[in-house]
């Protein structure tokens, strides 16, 4: 017995070139896995803002650190979940070749002024492989740079969290099998700087509540009404972090319109090789 790929769905010349690869295929339950995550995930950056002003969460200084141990376990269920339903090893060797690369990426710029381009990498991948594949992708690449760089603390699931996100949103965006060029590119260029900024924005609500020192124009009050310390969290966003924030959306966006062309190009060739949409058969030798 000897294992082949059907004649008929080999990649050659005569299919589209058009049609969209996704190295996963997202079924029932990678997609429940994916939702239930990611309403975890809104609860754990957004307590501080959801909380009722009478709830004992509201006032709890344990709650930062509950959602801190509690994301790296769903991460790893959601992750499980996805590997067990589509993840075969053509998709692991290229999850693992765009995962280095990012993480290869984040140090060089080490988040000054907030220069980080491994963001359209991210944006691109997920375009491309899909929403699946980039849910896992932004999530191991930010866990390897994270032992690359040293930043390995309370803060590192929510970064996995938010950067999963990006890229998976990369992978819904509208028209993977028809919309191409130009339009595609400032598409990408416009995502990546939301992303980028909204990426910050939900990592500044992962560390506002740990700064009750700061002054009480910008610091959490618990227990305090959700107008009072939403202007105190908009307030605490344009002091601290948005002479990063804009930067990062400049550098995504620089890139995409530079090099996302050309790497468009390459991803798409890789997973038409890759073939990952094709069955494998069995028939006798000889």
């Amino acid at each position: 017995m000897k294992a082949r790929l059907r004649s008929d769905d080999v990649p050659s010349r005569r299919v589209n070139p058009d049609r969209q690869a996704r190295a996963i295929r997202l079924g029932p339950r990678s997609i429940a896995a994916l939702v239930l995550v990611s309403l975890a995930g809104i609860a754990a950056f957004g307590w501080p803002l959801l909380a009722g002003s009478t709830s004992g969460l509201a006032h709890s200084k344990d709650a930062p650190w509950l959602f801190a141990a509690l994301l790296p376990l769903l991460l790893a269920v959601v992750m499980a979940t996805i590997a067990d339903t589509g993840l075969d090893a053509k998709a692991v060797a290229m999850l693992g070749v765009l995962a280095a690369a990012g993480a290869a990426l984040r140090p060089l710029g080490a988040g000054t002024a907030g220069i980080e381009p491994m963001f359209f990498l991210m944006v691109l991948s997920g375009r491309v492989l899909g929403p699946g594949f980039g849910f896992v992708l932004g999530s191991v690449s930010m866990f390897a740079s994270a032992l690359l760089t040293g930043g390995v603390g309370p803060w590192m699931p929510f970064q996995m969290l938010a950067m999963g996100w990006v890229a998976m949103g990369a992978g819904l965006l509208p028209g993977p099998d028809r919309l191409r060029g130009r339009r595609e590119i400032l598409m990408l260029a416009g995502y990546g700087a939301v992303a980028s900024l909204l990426y910050g924005t939900v990592m500044n609500l992962q560390g506002w509540p740990y700064i009750s020192s700061l002054a009480s124009g910008i610091s959490f009050v618990p227990g305090d009404p959700l107008p009072a310390n939403l202007a105190r969290f908009t307030a605490y966003c344009l002091a601290t972090s948005l002479g990063w924030d804009l930067p990062r959306a400049v550098v995504t966006v620089t890139a995409t319109l530079a090099l996302g062309p050309t790497l468009l190009k390459a991803l798409r060739r890789a997973t038409r090789r890759a073939a990952f949409n094709a069955p494998v058969g069995f028939e006798e030798a000889g």
